[in-house]
């Protein structure tokens, strides 16, 4: 097979240093959109989170794809288009996917993005399912987009406490090819019960436990007040054509 002859995604994932994808030849994997990421975005819903928190996370993500930098970055990868959706979590049989997969190539298609998080329905729930949320969002790939990079932004404020083991979830994730990154909110004002069961810091838990995957990074929100700051430049970086071998740990301030 000659190059020109290759599947784009092949060959561009060549010419980016990046690890060549198995080869697809299903009907339904050669009839979807190629892009340059697909981007799933999991925001943790569960009880810790509360109703201005939540809505600090959903206006926070509604103005990062607001920001003309997003919209350039996109504009900068090879084929200039990304695939996002966002779904909430919360138990481990509770993921809802509030915003579908929308194809974003310019500040028109973004904007039309951050209004559909706008209009989306505020929720919350219990328990907190990282492996659930992993679980789920590794089933949203390849549905009708075909990225070269495929990439979970997975947001939350507390430990795994529901559903099966995280570290399966994760294994099974990495083995696709899926990076998984973090976006982990302190609060400033932890329930007394998360002081007295002595679990670890929520940053320092995404980062060793959570995270994983080539180039895979956490971004760390000092409060949801910085939580709109910490979104914003976490996803400029995730969209980057040739991801840069930033800190391993980012934190964003309000």
């Amino acid at each position: 097979m000659s190059r020109s002859q290759l599947p784009r995604r092949l060959v561009l994932s060549a010419s980016l240093g990046l690890a060549a994808p198995a080869l697809i030849t299903s009907r339904s994997a050669r009839a979807a959109t190629e892009v340059d990421v697909e981007l799933i975005l999991a925001v943790d819903v569960s009880r810790s989170v509360d109703t201005e928190e939540m809505e600090m996370q959903m206006r926070g993500y509604a103005e990062a794809f607001r920001d003309p930098r997003l919209a350039e970055g996109i504009a900068g990868g090879p084929l200039g288009a990304i695939a996002v959706t966002l779904f909430v979590w919360s138990d481990w049989n509770i993921q809802n996917t509030l915003v579908p997969w929308m194809k974003l190539e310019d500040s028109t298609s973004c904007e039309r993005f951050a209004r559909a998080i706008d209009g989306a329905s505020r929720e919350t729930y219990l328990y907190t399912s990282i492996s659930g949320a992993i679980d789920y969002a590794s089933q949203q790939f390849g549905q009708r987009y075909d990225g070269m990079r495929r990439v979970v932004d997975i947001s939350g404020d507390g430990v795994s406490n529901s559903g099966r083991p995280l570290a399966a979830a994760r294994a099974e994730a990495l083995e696709k090819g899926i990076v998984l990154n973090g976006l982990a909110v302190l609060d400033r004002s932890p329930q007394p019960a998360v002081l007295l069961a002595g679990l670890p810091p929520v940053d320092e838990y995404y980062r060793d436990e959570v995270i994983g995957g080539p180039g895979a990074f956490l971004m760390v929100a000092e409060g949801y007040d910085a939580f709109a700051n910490a979104v914003r430049r976490k996803i400029i970086r995730e969209i980057a054509a040739v991801p840069a071998q930033g800190p391993l740990v980012e934190r964003a301030f309000g």
